[in-house]
């Protein structure tokens, strides 16, 4: 590991870049001509500044740095984990700005959220202290509350905000209370400091203080909200519901992937020598995460609501890599995050796309006969359903398969089986869609424009999930690299 000076700003350059450019679209969209198209501008903007920030992650350091005082680091892992952040932002905002014209909003401000919001996941994924966890995961939060209620005219859009707000401002204090817990019993806050303050080598072969796990308990329950996996998954439904959609879009995508990969750093380095200690809880919150998506979601008529419970359900299976608490749990995690999230961009590029009368479709049975309408389109989503449900060839079945040999080989064979089944009851809910749309009766026609941004994003995700069975090895790679820079 390098350290340098705690005042060289060169390896957050991707946060800080943003950050301006983010205050800089502020300014410029405050003295816009408000008649002109100032989101899709703004948004237009925000894209190439995003692609910009990609290029400087993968083009950067890939060697261990740690800058401003060891509160943020910089590795393969959180390369990896940025790329796929940035690639869902910049998707989302692709698939933006035409779903607010139709609703007649012309809000700039949303893309200036989204920009600090993303600062904060990027922050979140180069934490190396608590206190550099709880700024970045608040700097993430605060922006998505407003987010969530951007529809503040309407009620469902203002009691989804209200409810993710209460709700995220509990889980922010039971993860503060646990981290003041490790502090107290460790004396120290940083995760090397803590990986040295409870190395067997320093407490001797006996197990960590009670203070500790308790404190690593409350921890555990602050990410497993950032999650939204169970039990602390409670907001999800009724948030992906409410909210507007591509909102839902944004919450089901880039979040996710750096809640996950902060997870990973917390357990792995510098509670990695005490596994068996948090290894129960992962097992637990797993187990809970998969059974409640396969089995909540069968009676959901909302296909927002569908997804919510699809996406717990996900998680679910994604910790059972982490449970494995080794570096081949790490790289199935990995490989796991970013195929789901090129399954749920293309999904919502799809929900978004559903329209009937120019009015937004989200109801499940309002897609019957969609296939005899638009065979293209209910095929790409037929691809989506059946790659969440983890159908062979199709890439959600290798992010299932490469999960579950990780818990096999770490001696979780149990843990494999209960994903096994889970993943089986849960194929009901996606192959129902697929009927619905290819055998139930039509009912009025809905409408063929989709919007191009939307066909190219359901296109290259559709594809991506078809192809991944020919050449999975250039995503393993990285994913194994990024993994094996996290253990050194």
């Amino acid at each position: 590991m390098v350290g340098i000076d705690m005042f060289d700003l060169a390896p957050a350059m991707t946060e800080i870049f943003l950050i301006c450019v983010a205050m800089a679209l502020l300014m410029l969209g405050a003295f816009r001509n408000e008649e002109q198209d100032t989101q899709r501008f703004i948004s237009s903007l925000a894209i190439m500044a995003l692609v910009v920030g990609m290029f400087i992650v993968l083009m950067g350091e890939k060697e261990t740095i740690t800058t401003f005082g060891g509160l943020y680091i910089t590795d393969g892992f959180a390369a990896f984990m940025k790329a796929l952040v940035l690639l869902a932002v910049a998707v989302c905002l692709v698939m933006t700005p035409g779903f607010f014209q139709k609703e007649g909003v012309n809000k700039f401000e949303y893309t200036v959220l989204a920009l600090f919001a993303t600062v904060g996941m990027l922050m979140m994924i180069s934490a190396n202290s608590l206190i550099s966890l709880y700024v970045a995961l608040e700097l993430q939060s605060l922006p998505l509350y407003v987010m969530t209620a951007f529809h503040r005219d309407r009620l469902r859009a203002s009691e989804a905000g209200l409810k993710y707000f209460v709700l995220g401002a509990l889980a922010s204090g039971i993860l503060l209370y646990g981290c003041s817990m490790v502090y107290g019993f460790t004396g120290t806050l940083s995760f090397p400091g803590l990986a040295e303050a409870l190395s067997p080598e320093k407490i001797g072969e006996g197990t960590i203080s009670v203070g500790v796990v308790i404190g690593l308990v409350f921890v555990a329950a602050g990410l497993a909200f950032k999650l939204a996996a169970v039990p602390f998954h409670m907001w999800t439904p009724d948030v992906y519901e409410g909210a507007p959609t591509p909102v839902t879009a944004f919450l089901a995508a880039a979040p996710k992937v750096a809640a996950m990969a902060l997870t990973i750093r917390v357990f792995y380095q510098p509670f990695g020598e005490w596994a068996s200690q948090w290894q129960q809880i992962v097992v637990f919150i797993s187990i809970a995460s998969m059974l409640l998506g396969a089995f909540a979601a069968i009676g959901q008529t909302n296909l927002k609501r569908l997804l919510a419970y699809s996406g717990i359900g996900h998680i679910g299976f994604a910790l059972v890599g982490l449970a494995a608490g080794t570096e081949q749990g790490v790289n199935s995690v990995l490989v796991y995050i970013a195929i789901y999230l090129v399954m749920t961009l293309g999904t919502f590029a799809c929900v978004l796309a559903l329209r009937r009368n120019g009015a937004p479709i989200e109801q499940i049975d309002d897609l019957a006969g969609l296939a005899r309408q638009q065979p293209l389109f209910a095929g790409a989503i037929a691809v989506f359903m059946f790659s969440l449900a983890g159908i062979p060839p199709l890439a959600g079945f290798f992010g299932k398969f490469y999960v579950f040999m990780a818990a096999v080989d770490a001696d979780l064979v149990p843990l494999a089986i209960i994903g096994v089944l889970a993943s089986v009851v849960g194929a009901y809910y996606y192959l129902r869609i697929v009927k619905i749309m290819f055998f139930d009766e039509e009912i009025d026609p809905i409408d063929r424009s989709i919007g191009s941004e939307y066909a190219i994003v359901l296109g290259v995700a559709a594809l991506f999930n078809i192809a991944f069975c020919l050449r999975p090895g250039l995503l393993l790679g990285h994913a194994e690299r990024a993994a094996l820079a996290l253990f050194s």
